[in-house]
């Protein structure tokens, strides 16, 4: 990853850049917020790890009143009404071709 002198190299322009002062405070700081962040990745896989341990069922909500199975129609009642033919009212001069003239 990093080599020891390219270590010594940024700590020396982080030194150049902050001030002898500022430097410690910013590796505090750093160092505070690794930890945290360590703490939260093994909070996090703790979690994880319990609720795959215990057998989580899942929340159903309350008991909902089923309907009443209604009784399947009958064919009657399924059954299309078949229409009706209409009568032929037309005449044999009606159906006769027509002659312009």
């Amino acid at each position: 990853m990093f080599s020891p002198m390219d270590i010594g190299l940024l700590a020396g322009v982080a030194l150049l850049v902050f001030g002898p002062k500022r430097f410690p405070e910013l590796g505090a700081s750093l160092g505070k917020g690794i930890g945290n962040f360590k703490k939260a990745m093994t909070d996090v896989s703790d979690e994880v790890s319990s609720a795959i341990k215990t057998d989580v069922k899942p929340t159903t909500p309350q008991a909902v009143p089923t309907p009443e199975p209604q009784p399947a129609p009958t064919l009657a009642q399924t059954a299309a009404p078949v229409p009706t033919p209409i009568a032929n009212t037309a005449s044999a001069d009606d159906k006769a071709p027509t002659t312009p003239g």
